[in-house]
Formats: structure tokens, sequence, C-alpha cells
């Protein structure tokens, strides 16, 4: 009757094994006190707390849902900064600081380089790891990086939104009078760049541990059909941060960007407001906000043990889906992934695992263009359907965030449900990638023209030339093409500047400018009442005739929802088709592709594409060329569809190709010589 460990089934717990004693002898076996006592033998499966503080409050929260809460946190804010205040920020900073849209592209380019940098060493050195520990550091890095993008505001002096020359038509000598050309202005604003460039790269320092070990800590943690429903959770709480980005700074942006609006000497003018096109917001406020609230996270985060309790039962639960190459029995018997000598090998291990590069390409293709759109997707709003940029951002936010965060929920939700294994997973993705591709042909079919720009797209009443802003009506009147302040004529033609629209006189009507004797603008061209035309121009651009924008919104939510629709499927296929034991190492990797072939080309791309379809740039005092005034839609919207329709039709491919190449794992397959022979060579 006494117990005897020697003869006890072998226990499935991560950590220390009970002792056995001599047969019959019941030395070493513990009583039954002692097991009492000691209701956690695995020393790992700690309590949550710092040290010997381990309040019973905090043991509420040690269970995977409470580590969920606070990964979503995290990732809230991550969310909020890298993918809500840095992309709705990207039109304001080009114009405060004179990027243009490649820049921009570098510069958000810079965050998933740090990205792609670290991913690969963090994920296998992290397996092994505090993960939790690692999270707090994850902490500290974004709210550095907050912190590091907000300096150039405070370090590049108050902004000018206008000088003290006259916006209408005025002697020549007297306006080249007060011309004055100071280069070194616009070099020291792009140095600028680096700053926030700095700040990218700590933020991608930061999100490294994140969406490497945090997502493998969740599924260290849950069995396996609950996987997928709690990544998609983590994944949409991840996708809830740039909607507060982009409601928030939206917000932000009707706010001045050094708060006070400073006083004209013009006493008959009035001063800038949102509507008009040299005004800039607050878009650093919000960086500092996320620099406190990030840092206050690491408190939480720093209290979670190493593993959560019940994770050796998930564990020994667990059945292999790896895909069948070996691999899986060549982790196991030579204890790959223990010292840093084993890095090429692991790695080599997942690089010829065809199923999990298939994946990765194709998970790749689709960041390319999910990246691009939520860069310049308020810009595209703003120049094809002619609204505001805070409202473009605004409105971008409500759509594009919301509708990835419904994808990822989705498919977690069904992936869970349906029990969906491997195979029926990948399947499961080319179904969502193909809806995807059709919904894209929204931007052919809501394409927009431009309104009509006079010396752009419209001659002077016949007079002038295309591409030239100087016409017979205005050539006396010594107007700068680096004063952009556009006026709408009456007849419903857009200029670039009271100047350039020969305007000579002007009155305040509601504390609004509004413009008279205008050579170059023409008849009306609808009958309306006089009372209609006591003016010949008004600030602002002509409100646009399209009307595709209700449309465009409905058509693109769906095709976010289909995109993402496959986000969660890939992660769990990825981490279905690895060793165990390369989980975090295997999304490393999958996030440096990711980076190298779809985010950090992404932006550049897309920023490319923009600006290869300008067609009026400015041009300061010194004849250099900054950021781009106007953008010729119906070219925008095909490089736009080209770019989005080619990398979907590359995701499809590879995904038929994972399909075709999985084979699922054959039990207890030993390790062939072929594999025995590359570990020794590469040792």
């Amino acid at each position: 009757g006494i117990e005897n460990a020697a003869f006890e089934a072998p226990s499935f717990r991560l950590g220390r094994q009970r002792p056995a004693s001599p047969a019959g002898t019941g030395v070493g076996a513990p009583s039954d006190t002692e097991t009492d006592a000691d209701p956690n033998p695995n020393p790992e499966e700690g309590l949550c707390g710092w040290g010997s503080c381990t309040p019973k409050v905090l043991q509420l929260c040690n269970n995977p849902e409470g580590y969920l809460a606070t990964y979503s946190l995290l990732a809230i804010c991550q969310g909020i900064v890298v993918n809500g205040l840095v992309n709705i920020s990207i039109s304001t900073i080009e114009k405060r600081y004179e990027f243009n849209s490649f820049l921009t592209g570098v510069m958000s380019a810079s965050y998933d380089l740090a990205f792609c940098m670290l991913s690969l060493f963090v994920s296998f050195f992290g397996e092994r790891g505090h993960k939790p520990r690692w999270l707090a550091f994850s902490a500290f890095m974004l709210g550095l990086g907050s912190l590091t993008f907000s300096l150039p505001h405070f370090t590049s002096g108050k902004y000018r939104y206008g000088d003290k020359l006259e916006d209408t038509c005025q002697d020549p000598d007297t306006t080249s009078a007060n011309i004055t050309c100071n280069a070194s202005t616009g070099r020291s604003h792009h140095s600028y760049l680096f700053i926030f460039m700095l700040g990218q790269l700590l933020l991608g320092i930061g999100a490294t541990p994140l969406y490497t070990l945090g997502t493998a800590f969740i599924d260290d943690s849950v069995p396996k059909h609950k996987s997928s429903l709690y990544i998609g959770i983590g994944y949409a709480m991840a996708l809830l941060g740039p909607a507060i980005g982009y409601i928030l700074g939206g917000q932000l942006l009707n706010i001045y960007i050094d708060i006070q609006i400073p006083e004209r000497q013009d006493t008959t003018c009035s001063k800038v407001n949102p509507d008009d096109p040299r005004w800039l917001g607050a878009w650093w406020i919000g960086f500092l906000a996320c620099f406190f609230v990030t840092w206050l996270l690491i408190i939480p985060l720093s209290m979670f043990p190493k593993h959560l309790p019940g994770t050796a039962k998930v564990q020994a639960e667990r059945v292999s889906e790896t895909h069948d190459d070996g691999s899986e029995a060549l982790v196991r018997t030579q204890n790959i992934g223990k010292n840093v000598k084993d890095f090429p090998v692991a790695l080599l291990i997942l690089l010829r695992n065809p199923v999990f590069m298939s994946l990765i390409i194709a998970s790749s293709s689709e960041a390319l263009v999910a990246t691009g759109f939520a860069t310049f997707l308020p810009k595209f709003i703003e120049n094809q359907f002619g609204k505001s940029s805070s409202f473009s951002a605004t409105l971008g936010g409500f759509v594009l965030v919301p509708a990835a965060a419904l994808g990822q929920v989705i498919s977690g939700i069904l992936v869970s449900k349906c029990k969906m294994d491997c195979k029926s997973i990948i399947k499961f993705m080319i179904l969502t990638c193909s809806v995807a591709l059709l919904l894209n042909t929204v931007f052919l079919v809501t394409k927009c023209r431009n309104q009509p720009f006079a010396g752009v797209s419209e001659s002077y009443n016949g007079t002038g030339m295309l591409l030239n802003l100087t016409a017979p009506c205005n050539v006396k009147c010594g107007c700068l093409r680096s004063m952009y302040y556009p006026v709408c004529g009456r007849d419903e033609v857009q200029y670039f500047s009271p100047c350039f629209a020969g305007c000579t006189s002007y009155l305040l009507h509601n504390m609004k400018k509004v413009y008279h004797n205008c050579s170059c603008i023409g008849k009306p061209k609808r009958e309306s009442s006089s009372a209609d035309f006591l003016y010949e121009a008004v600030p602002g651009k002509c409100a646009t005739q399209c009307r595709f924008l209700p449309l465009f919104l409905t058509f693109f939510f769906f095709a976010v929802v289909f995109t993402f629709m496959a986000v969660t499927p890939t992660t769990v296929a990825i981490l279905r088709c690895v060793p165990d034991k390369q989980r975090s190492f295997a999304l490393g990797v999958q996030l440096v592709f990711l980076r190298l072939l779809g985010t950090i080309p992404g932006p550049i791309l897309f920023g490319v594409a923009i600006d290869n379809s300008c067609t009026l740039w400015h041009i300061d005092d010194c004849q250099t060329q900054g950021a781009c005034w106007v953008y010729d839609n119906e070219r925008m919207a095909y490089l736009l569809v080209g770019i989005s329709a080619a990398c979907k039709i590359i995701a499809i491919g590879f995904v038929v190709m994972a399909v075709y190449f999985y084979k699922p794992p054959a039990l207890n397959k030993a390790v062939s010589p072929q594999e025995s022979e590359i570990v020794s060579a590469i040792h």
C-alpha cells in the first residue's frame, strides 16, 4: 500500500520530475501531505507578482485570459502609434518638413527595417526565455520610440503658414522685392527625417517581441482548438489601436500645430482655419500621450510567470500537425535550439519546409498591399474625393481598421468552431484571398475625374498652356509658385492662388475673403441669382462633383474584411506546420520575410506610384521641388489597383502551392541518415 514512484505513469509536466525510489522502499516518494503542500510541481508555472510579492488579487490574472488582456493593451498602444498616428500624420509631416511621398515612404519603412533586423534573434533566443519579461522590454522601447518621434516638433521652431506678401495681383517690382531664397531652410528640414527614422527604428525594436514571443506564448498556453480564437482576438485588439489612432489623430489635426494660432499683422486678413490648405494640425500630441501610457504597461507585463498554470498539461495533450519532412523528429532527437551554435541549423530546417515558405511569401504579398493602403489611404480619399486631411484620415480609420479587426475575429472563430486541420486552414485562405482580389476592382469602378484646374488640366479661358500656371491674364502680376492658396472661381475652375486668378481686390464677407476684379476667371457656367455672384472667387478648392465615395467605402470595407480573414489562419497554419520547439522562431522568420518582401517595400512602392501621378509640385522661392499639391486621380487609381491585383494573384498562387506540398505527419517517423548528415555538416 506504499506509493512507489517507480511504478507510476510518467509525468507530462514541464520542469522537474518526481524522483523514483528503490522498489518497495518508498524512499523518495512524496507523501500525500507533501503533494498537497506543493500544488505546482513545475517551478516555471509560478505565481503572478514581482519576486516574493505575490498578492492573491493578482492571481485572478494568472491565466490565459489575463495575459490576453494585458497583451491586447500593449498591442493597442503599438497599433495607435505605428499604424494609426504615424499614418495619419504623414500628410502633415510632408507639408511641415517639405518631404515628398518617397521620403515619407522611407520613413515608414524604417520601422520594418528594425523589426527585420532583430526578429530572428529575438524569436530564437526568446523561445526558451521569459516571454512576458520580453514584452515588458517591448513596452519600454515602444514608449521611447513614441517620445523620439515627437521631438522634431519641439526643435523645429514655430510654423509659419504664410508670409506678408499679398495674395492678390500686384506690381511685379513690389512682389520681387520681398522674395528671399533661404536654401538652408529646406536642407535643415530634411535633416529631421533622420529623427523620424530613429523613432521608427525604436518602435520597430519594441514591436519585435510583441508579435513573435507574445503570440507564441498564447499558443503555448491554450488548447489547440482555442488557439486560433485567442490569436484572432489578440490580433483584432491590435487593430483596434489604429482605429483609435486614426480617430484621435484626426481630431488632433483640428488643433493648430502650435496650439495658438499666431496673429497676423494684416488685420484685414482672416486667420488660417482647418479648411485652409496651409493649415497644419497638432500631430505630435498623440505621440506624447502614448509615451506615458505605454510605459505604464511595463508594470503589469513584468508580473507574469515564465509559464502560465496548466501549460504543461496543454502541451502534453497536443497532437502534432508538422509538415512531414522529418523536421519534427530531427529537432526532437538532436535537441536543436538550446545554444547559439544551433541557430543556422534551426534556420535551415525552416527554410527547407516548402509549406512554411509558401505561406510566408503569400502573407508577404498581402502585407505589401495592406501596408501601402494603411499609409496612403487618407491621402487617396483626400485627393480622389476632395476631402480635408483630417476628415479623410478619420474616414479612413472608420473603414480600414474595423474591417480589418472584423476579418481577424471572423476567421479566428471559423477556424476554431470548425476545428480545421492545417490543410483545411490553407484551403480556407485561398477562398478569402480570391474574394478580396475581386473586390479590389472597386478602384476602377469608383475613380473620379479631377476638378478643372487652370494651368494644370484646364486652360485660362482658351489662353495659356497646360502645365503652365502663367498666362496672358496674370503674366504682369508677378505671382509666386511658393504661395499655394487655392481659390474656386465662379466659373467652377480652381486656381492656384488669387494672384494666378488675376484678382486685384478682395472684401471680407462673414470673416472670409471674397475676391473681385479677377481677369482670368470666366463667366459662370450655370444660371443663378445675382446674389450668388457678389464675388468672383472664394478661398478653398472647388466642391467635387464625384458621388462615388459611399460606394467606394462600402466595397473597400468588404475587400479589407476578406483580406484580413487570411491573417489569423496564416499564423495558425505556420504554427502547425513547423516543429513545436520552433514555433516562436518560425514566427520570427515569417516576420523577417514579411518586412523584407511586404511592409518595407509597400509604403515605398505606393509612395513612388502616388508621386508618379502628381501633376503639380510645390516649388519654393529657390526653385526647389517639395511636396505635391495636385494628383491625376485616374492615373493614381489605375496604379494602385495594378499593384494590389498583382500582389494578390501572387499570394493566391503560393497558397495553392502550400496545399500541394503539405503532407500530414507520420507517427513515430525516424530521422533519415541524410538529415543527420546535414546537422553534422553544419555543426
